[in-house]
């Protein structure tokens, strides 16, 4: 578990850094089996204009081009916020076998919250998920980000 508090500080540095594009502050980053990061990953809908620059699919295009394979089945994702229904698509699709999260996402969540997509039986690939890692910390850069906007 050190290994995930210490990848979820790079995921944290990363979500911090999308504040100076106006993006919601999610980061994430991809490690390899021996816990190197791979990539990573910001929010970048607001710097890129792309619905789709979501920072687990920043991060997973990114390991993708470095590996050069789309399959990334021995890769943890580690990520501020729990994913979308949209990233959690492309972590199954990518064959990432494990998902850490900070902070559940009420709203939007689709790995355990709103919706359990990555873990749904019907699918022939699951992830393990480990939420709650340095959720405090998560929350609070989202909340005050929120809270800037009202």
């Amino acid at each position: 578990m050190r290994a995930e508090h210490a990848a979820m500080g790079v995921a944290l540095d990363e979500a911090r850094a999308a504040l100076a594009t106006g993006d919601v502050p999610v980061g994430a980053v991809l490690l390899g089996p021996d816990g190197a990061v791979l990539a990573t990953g910001r929010n970048e809908r607001e710097a890129r204009s792309d619905p789709t620059a979501h920072a687990e699919v920043v991060a997973i295009r990114a390991a993708a081009a470095v590996r050069g394979e789309w399959r990334l089945d021995d890769a943890t994702l580690v990520v501020t916020l729990e994913p979308c229904v949209m990233c959690a698509g492309a972590i199954l699709a990518a064959r990432i076998p494990r998902l850490v999260f900070g902070a559940w996402d009420e709203k939007a969540g689709a790995a355990g919250s709103v919706h359990d997509l990555v873990r749904d039986r019907r699918l022939q690939h699951r992830v393990e998920v480990i939420p709650g890692v340095r959720a405090a910390e998560a929350e609070a850069l989202l909340l005050d980000f929120f809270a800037s906007r009202r």
